[in-house]
């Protein structure tokens, strides 16, 4: 008989010795398993539950704590403890690809989450934001049908060019966005490389009471560096955990990435007149009206000990907000401030603020009257479950105004923004392509928007994808288009049964 427990062994769930992991209880060498053999049935069934369902919406994501450090003083914008002069915050984030599944490739073209969880000592604040500072609709509800023209068909199981650009031609909210993804921007280098974007509009208020309208900018200090659409196509296929992989070797040894944090603040009253509405997700505000004011620094510092338990348990939501930050009249962050956390309830249970990685780190024996259900950890005694009591559990019990509060009026309606003189749907997409953008840009845009387009756009989608980048520019559309019907005019290769390099 050997050693049962070499090197101190294993246990079983609850904390016994476990006989073996090796082997499994049979009637014999030969015979068959044995039912009371709960280290085995253990072993398996967990197994067999030991994946929660990944993300619908960035499900291929990598992650590292750090701390944000502030360095300036905004205090006179907002009282929030976190960004007060000199405070250190620990923090964690997440970045990611949208559309794509956990194994997909990191360096397809898609936007980049850029998620920050921060365990300030006021409880914890989720910034949820993006490596782009707009995005693709202004109304929560196109976002699952957005999300689904980005996936897969229902037939075949694969992904559809044709879908997408029948979506955004459709939808052409989406001209700015489609064409930062179109862009060089659309392919960072790596995690490092790129730009992280809080992209909503959202309130500060300070000590005094006074409201802020701001948007936060995270500028890498490492430069913004892209690939070409041939050097991802080649590392998608050499290497398909590319970025996760590069985070990770970056702070292991010892090369910490940084952003500066900057924020656009516009005063309360400008939002009930400026030029375009400002809570509009597909716009951004032009700096020469509202210019970067400096935060701090953010350095990532720390790999996780364990990706699954801190990473994919890891969750992020626009509704975590502490006091001096309130949300904005922007339609998507309103309707995601209870999507994140429903899916949240869903994905890891409706405990999943008790993690270790989501609880709040710095706040001393949090009270709260969400209590019992599935996996539930923390408790509070014999402490009254209701609110108000008569026992010495505390309450809250505002009545009258917030302070995080705007003023609305009007009949219900289903309508996205009243329209104001530049509330068009290409102005901005236009200013990129002609203003910020150089020759060399535009010429590589030029030529992923045609690749992609070639890829599967189906004839009567032509049209429409046609039309939609003349709207954005004239020259930059004809481009396009020529570019498109030259390259249909070749009959494109059909997919190989047999692919290169079959032997035999």
């Amino acid at each position: 008989m050997t050693d049962p427990h070499p090197h101190g062994g294993s246990t079983t769930v609850t904390g016994a010795p476990a006989d073996s992991d090796r082997n499994s209880l049979s009637v014999g060498p030969d015979g068959p398993l044995l039912l009371h053999d709960h280290h085995f049935i253990d072993q398996m069934a967990h197994f067999n539950r030991e994946r929660v369902p990944e993300r619908n919406v960035h499900a291929k994501g990598s992650g590292a704590f750090g701390e944000l450090v502030v360095t300036e003083d905004v205090s006179a914008y907002t009282k929030a403890a976190l960004f007060q002069p000199g405070v250190r915050t620990e923090m964690l984030a997440r970045f990611s690809t949208v559309a794509g599944e956990q194994g997909s490739p990191d360096t397809w073209r898609d936007p980049r989450g850029f998620s920050l969880k921060f365990y300030t000592t006021e409880g914890n604040y989720d910034l949820v934001g993006n490596n782009t500072p707009v995005f693709f609709v202004r109304d929560t509800m196109k976002f699952p049908h957005f999300i689904r023209s980005q996936k897969r068909r229902g037939g075949p199981g694969l992904r559809d060019n044709d879908m997408q650009w029948d979506f955004w031609t459709h939808n052409p909210e989406s001209a700015h966005q489609v064409t930062w993804l179109m862009g060089d921007r659309g392919l960072p280098r790596s995690y490092r490389h790129m730009n992280g974007y809080g992209s909503h509009t959202y309130m500060w208020i300070n000590a005094a009471g006074e409201k802020f309208w701001i948007k936060y900018h995270f500028k890498t200090d490492q430069g913004v560096k892209s690939l070409t659409q041939e050097a991802g196509d080649r590392i998608a296929g050499e290497d398909s955990d590319f970025h996760r992989r590069d985070l990770w070797d970056s702070i292991d040894r010892g090369d910490h990435p940084s952003w500066t944090l900057h924020v656009q603040v516009m005063p309360y009253e400008d939002a009930k007149t400026y030029r375009f509405n400002p809570f509009d997700l597909t716009k951004v505000w032009p700096h020469a009206d509202y210019p970067l004011i400096k935060v701090g620094t953010m350095t990532l510092n720390r790999n996780p000990e364990n990706f699954f338990a801190q990473i994919e348990q890891a969750s992020f939501e626009p509704s975590a907000v502490v006091p001096g930050i309130g949300f904005s009249p922007d339609k998507m962050l309103l309707g995601r401030v209870f999507a994140y956390a429903d899916t949240h309830r869903y994905r890891i249970g409706p405990n999943y603020h008790q993690l270790p990685v989501n609880r709040p780190k710095n706040v001393e024996n949090p009270n709260t009257y969400t209590f019992d259900g599935p996996m539930a950890y923390d408790h509070r005694g014999d402490e009254p479950v209701y609110a108000p009591n008569s026992y010495g559990r505390g309450y809250s019990d505002l009545t009258g105004g917030v302070e995080d509060s705007w003023e609305t009026d009007g009949e219900m309606v289903r309508q996205a923004y009243t329209l104001r003189p530049e509330d068009d749907d290409f102005g901005q997409a236009r200013t990129l392509v002609n203003d910020v953008w150089d020759d060399d840009q535009r010429d590589r845009f030029v030529a992923n928007v045609s690749g992609h387009i070639l890829g599967g756009v189906k004839e009567q989608t032509l049209p429409r994808v046609f039309e939609y980048w003349k709207n954005v520019d004239a020259e930059i559309g004809k481009r396009i288009e020529e570019t498109v019907l030259a390259g249909a005019a070749e009959p494109p290769a059909p997919h190989p049964t047999e692919p290169d390099g079959v032997l035999g």
